[in-house]
């Protein structure tokens, strides 16, 4: 199946760097906007919250930029705005070099996925060359091993221009993969304001699919609707807007108090909201060794939640990849593909990060968590059946399948399973039909719904059919009317049950109509089961509380019969007359013969029935 995909010809470069290294000031230089809006920003001279601007490329590409804080104590606010950026500036100050918050941003990006970008050494006016060769060389030995390592070095000047045409130049140059179009539309919020005359409007990158102007959407993860009345696209009206553009909504139905950072605006049921987390996981070289089950801070998107981390195969070792279970304080919006970061919780400082594999994760049992990790490790190399072998003998619906992109599974009714959870279900069916035939070996089945029970029960009536047919069909199970039994099931009589079965039918011809209750026929063991064996065989019929011999009630259907086409009526009397029964033992057989159609009863008397 073809992807579509939108042609990069409008992306998002997002700055990074070090407080005061200039990242404000070069996209001032390159765009004309000055993103410091804040009168505090412009009072202190550094950014707090994200600044967003675009700028017509010299090839008539477009380029959205993000400019991020560098403080540490704003980091937060950095991944919000770095979540969904194809490309980054990182900005490294000739006059001071490669400081802490340079490697804490550019370990970020790397974490987030971020593959293309250019380095800028600023302030290049304020240093000689030897300063300026120096922190060139910083610079690179900070890149050496990571994302930007073969990126080109630039070096600028935002006060006189210095090399500004290069930068320009080599952001319309950056190589960019493709978004895809698929998939359901969601778009982090990362900035929420009141608009005169407008009300409600959110910005954020939008990540996946496409949404038009009047659609409804869902405000995750509160799942509450919202309607769409006007879609911006880098300041200009549009109708619709699609993944990998900034995008301002101006919506209906809510207020900007229920849209906090962290809310994600998504196509209605399409995407997840989840409290555990299924992850692979990279642990920082430099970052503190945690053990499982310890306290962090997990930011995904413009989401920041406190979460618990369990390493399913081990503890974070610095260094080293993990497969890790996230189980959160709060509810999260995701899908599997997903970047995120985790902090630690004091001092908070960054940890590692990574790729969100399972959203729909059950959650892991201790002793189960080495078979999780594995489950994981198939997962990550592209087993996607293991979502289905994660939902276990109940299955998934079609749509939690298809909302998955499942082809892999098996059809059962309403419910799609694993294939080896199929094979599971057959024999757990199969083993309760041969635990039936040996519990009673005189029952020509096993009444459907009687068998589904145990490991069985976790089907849909619909996906126990479906299990029903497909097991018929290999002819491993016959069914007649509502009883199953295996192909090759026969009753068989020993001697003993055989002298029993003969003796219910002699006492049962020998009462002709007048029938036996249970409990008048003598002699007779297991008498339940050769009761219902000989119903079964068609040798004896019930009727009312009384059995008969079948033989018996055709020679009374024959007389019956023969009165009817004579006098055409049965009244009482004659039936008493032709049965010998008084009215006690003959409502019974009356009744009976209304039920066969041999007589309808009119009034007092019987005519002629259907049959």
């Amino acid at each position: 199946m073809s992807v579509e995909t939108a042609r990069p010809e409008t992306f998002v470069v997002g700055t990074a760097g070090h407080i005061d290294h200039g990242k404000t000031s070069l996209v001032r230089a390159l765009t004309g906007v000055d993103l410091d809006a804040l009168p505090e920003e412009r009072q202190r001279g550094i950014t707090i919250a994200l600044g967003f601007t675009s700028l017509a490329l010299p090839s008539g590409r477009r380029a959205s930029f993000v400019d991020v804080p560098g403080h540490e104590r704003l980091v937060r606010t950095m991944i919000a705005g770095a979540s969904g950026i194809d490309a980054v500036l990182l900005c490294v100050s000739a006059v001071e070099g490669v400081m802490p918050q340079t490697r804490e941003h550019l370990d970020i990006l790397g974490l987030l996925g971020v593959r293309r970008g250019l380095v800028v050494l600023t302030m290049a006016d304020l240093v000689d060359e030897e300063m300026l060769e120096l922190a060139q060389e910083d610079a690179l030995d900070a890149l050496e091993g990571s994302f930007l390592e073969r990126a080109p070095v630039l070096i600028s000047s935002a006060e006189t221009g210095l090399g500004l045409p290069g930068i320009l130049a080599a952001i319309d140059a950056l190589e960019l993969s493709p978004r895809s179009l698929d998939g359901p539309f969601r778009l982090p919020v990362d900035r929420t304001f009141l608009q005169r005359g407008f009300g409600t409007v959110v910005t954020g990158t939008a990540l996946s699919g496409r949404v038009q102007d009047g659609e409804e959407l869902w405000l995750l993860p509160s799942q509450e609707k919202v309607r769409v009345r006007g879609i911006q696209v880098h300041g200009e009206k549009c109708g619709e807007s699609h993944a990998g553009l900034r995008t301002a909504l101006n919506l209906a139905g809510v207020e900007r108090s229920e849209l906090p950072r962290g809310t994600v605006l998504a196509s209605p049921g399409q995407v997840p909201v989840c409290s555990i987390v299924d992850v692979r996981y990279r642990h920082l070289a430099g970052a503190p060794a945690l053990e499982s089950g310890a306290s962090v801070r997990l930011l995904l998107g413009t989401t920041e939640v406190m979460a618990v981390a369990h390493g399913l195969d081990g503890d974070l070792v610095p260094g080293q990849e993990r497969f890790v279970q996230l189980r959160t304080a709060e509810p999260l919006a995701c899908l599997p593909g997903d970047r995120f970061v985790l902090r630690r919780e004091s001092p908070v400082t960054t940890l590692g990060g990574g790729q969100v594999l399972d959203p729909w994760a059950p959650k892991a049992k201790r002793r189960g968590f080495l078979e999780a990790a594995e489950q994981l490790r198939r997962l990550a190399e592209g087993e996607r059946v293991v979502l289905l072998e994660r939902a276990g003998l109940a299955g998934l619906s079609r749509k939690e399948a298809e909302d998955r992109g499942l082809v892999q599974g098996l059809v059962l009714g309403d419910r799609v399973l694993a294939p080896g959870a199929v094979v599971e279900l057959e024999q757990a069916l199969l083993a309760e039909l041969d635990g039936f035939h040996e519990q009673q070996p005189l029952a020509l089945g096993a009444g459907r719904r009687s068998l589904r029970r145990g490991r069985l029960e976790a089907l849909s009536p619909a996906a126990f059919d479906a299990l029903v047919g497909r097991l018929t069909e290999l002819a491993r199970v016959e069914v007649e009317g509502p009883r199953l039994r295996r192909p090759d099931w026969q009753v068989r009589l020993d001697s003993t049950q055989q002298a029993a079965f003969d003796a219910l039918l002699e006492q049962l011809t020998a009462s002709r109509w007048e029938g036996l209750k249970a409990q008048e026929i003598e002699g007779v063991t297991p008498l339940d089961e050769l009761l219902n064996l000989a119903q079964e065989w068609g040798r004896v019929e019930k009727a009312g509380p009384r059995f008969y011999a079948s033989a018996a009630l055709e020679e009374l259907v024959a007389g019956v019969r023969q009165v009817l086409a004579d006098d055409g009526e049965l009244s009482p009397g004659r039936f008493k007359e032709l049965s010998g029964l008084a009215r006690r033992g003959a409502i019974p057989l009356l009744e009976w013969l209304d039920a066969k159609g041999v007589t309808r009863r009119r009034g007092d008397t019987r005519v002629p029935g259907a049959s």
